[in-house]
């Protein structure tokens, strides 16, 4: 699936963009039932009580059937029409979310380097959880990062509560509806159930430069096994998602491997 001229500005401009109905309800049934049983039987789900957000890494990669997101031509279209189409895969994460996130960006990059996609596996309204962003909050010269404005002190700052921020816009969702969104863009959830399903798949440019591979070298410190020093038994990657991988997939997937075993050789592939 590969986005419209105008999709691309949008997403170019404002730092995200939203995809309805992307998955069938019979393609986001199986998706939310392999999610079930990854966070159940990995992620702490049979702990989880609401009473703290739940997460766990690498969620797609815990089954055979979740492993080939990353070969959906919708999926990889969609990411691929925006950070090129030899993008590189970097994990990400799987959640019951409880309360709220407070505003936040993911990476301060200055650029678009960094993507999340987001599944969201329960509806969620503006009252309910939903996502919610500041359109352009990417761009190192928006507003909010030129004077440093703290969004979650709103209300001291101007009694505005940070739910009622001026210029969010909620991303109300329905399951089958996909997210992307740059890095730097902040966002942040409020309200809900203490038990929001979502998992997110985590991608940034392929690394040709010297500039690029310092980017990708200090992104993978960070969001990989690695950085949170796991042993997967595979380096970056759960073998399930490498023993199942095609050619096309292991494009991928092949230079964060490098790299993840350059900065972290300790947990290299067995």
């Amino acid at each position: 699936m590969a986005l419209t001229e105008q999709q691309v500005r949008f997403f170019n401009t404002f730092g995200y963009l939203g995809i309805k109905q992307m998955f069938s309800p019979d393609e986001i049934s199986w998706i939310i039932k392999d999610f079930e049983f990854a966070i159940q039987e990995y992620g702490g789900g049979k702990n989880h009580d609401g009473s703290a957000r739940t997460m766990f890494g690498a969620p797609i990669e815990r089954t055979a059937r979740l492993c080939t997101l990353l070969d959906d031509p919708r999926i990889t279209g969609l990411i691929g029409s925006l950070i090129g189409e030899d993008f590189n895969y970097c994990s990400g994460d799987g959640n019951y979310y409880s309360g709220d996130t407070g505003w936040h960006p993911d990476g301060n990059w200055g650029e678009l380097f960094a993507v999340k996609v987001a599944f969201y596996l329960d509806p969620l309204t503006a009252e309910s959880g939903c996502l919610r962003v500041v359109p352009g909050s990417q761009d190192p010269d928006h507003p909010i990062r030129k004077h440093k404005i703290n969004m979650n002190g709103s209300h001291e700052l101007f009694g505005v509560a940070p739910k009622d921020f001026p210029g969010n816009v909620p991303l109300e969702t329905t399951p089958g509806d996909i997210v992307i969104f740059n890095h730097d863009t902040y966002h942040a959830a409020f309200g809900g159930s203490n038990r929001r399903r979502m998992f997110t798949m985590n991608c940034i440019r392929r690394c040709h430069t010297d500039h690029e591979l310092e980017m990708g070298h200090k992104y993978l410190s960070v969001h990989s096994p690695g950085g949170y020093n796991v042993r997967t038994g595979a380096g970056m990657f759960l073998p399930l998602m490498l023993d199942t991988a095609s050619e096309a997939r292991m494009h991928h997937l092949a230079q964060p491997a490098q790299i993840h075993d350059e900065l972290f050789p300790h947990l290299a592939r067995e």
